[in-house]
């Protein structure tokens, strides 16, 4: 069991933020990455939507004997993750915008949260935002259009900073001191948001805990690999591979496939 692959699944290239963390940190672990680019962005599709193409991807993976499935999707997480944990035999990790440690640590009281419509709208936002966040100012931004232009291959875009621009004064008005990254394809655009934002303005995603949260539950599970040889890293997009190939630096073979 222990040999078999990791699956993680995206509505995109985003999450392949979150399979370089969990590489990082596992490096002896089988993966196979599934990317629905085709349907990206899952946010504006409503939880009915939502919970099919989950179920598509999670079958996919389940066809090729993943021992652990990584929703690597901020709106798949808060909108299906409850429905794949009751229908599915296998450990389930999602992602979850990192509200805590932004709340907890804030000296302004005040935080910005970039994210998709399907996470701000969802109700484990609203949980933990009430959670932790209920005393102090949160800015929330919905990133509309950022997905459709990384998954475009326009991420280095002059769009794509003016885009940017617009969705962070309101925060930068409110002087925040976090900004909470609320989608696996929101880390890539880590260097224009320090280019754009004031020094002492922090940055939080949620790929770190998510692969320590992967190795927690391995562990548990008895299911870590410890083996070295022949380790394999399968990436398959129904969208367009070079857009994921630049992502990963080259460094690996992105296969198209129809799903």
């Amino acid at each position: 069991m222990s040999k078999l692959p990791i699956g993680i699944f995206d509505s995109g290239v985003g999450g392949t933020s979150i399979w370089k963390e969990i590489h990082s940190l596992l490096p002896n672990e089988n993966t196979i990455y599934l990317a629905d680019s085709i349907n990206a962005p899952y946010g504006p599709k409503g939880k009915e939507a939502i919970i099919k193409l989950s179920i598509k991807n999670t079958e996919y993976l389940l066809s090729k004997n993943c021992k652990l499935i990584v929703v690597a999707c901020n709106t798949a997480t808060t909108n299906a993750i409850d429905y794949l944990r009751k229908t599915y035999n296998v450990p389930f990790i999602g992602i979850e915008p990192a509200i805590k440690p932004a709340a907890l640590q804030t000296k302004t009281n005040a935080i910005g949260i970039l994210a998709t419509k399907g996470t701000l709208s969802s109700t484990l936002f609203s949980k933990t935002s009430g959670l932790f966040a209920s005393n102090i100012n949160v800015v929330e931004q919905v990133g509309e259009g950022i997905v459709e232009l990384i998954e475009s291959g326009k991420l280095h875009s002059e769009e794509m900073r003016t885009l940017l621009k617009l969705y962070l004064q309101p925060m930068l008005d409110a002087h925040i001191d976090y900004l909470v990254l609320g989608c696996t394809h929101y880390p890539y655009l880590m260097p224009l948001l320090i280019d754009l934002l004031p020094s002492h303005v922090k940055i939080i995603d949620s790929g770190e805990a998510v692969a320590r949260q992967t190795k927690a539950v391995l562990e548990k599970h008895n299911l870590l690999n410890t083996q070295t040889l022949n380790i394999k890293n399968g990436f398959f997009t129904n969208g367009n591979p070079e857009v994921m190939q630049s992502l990963l630096d080259g460094k690996y073979q992105v296969d198209y496939l129809d799903f």
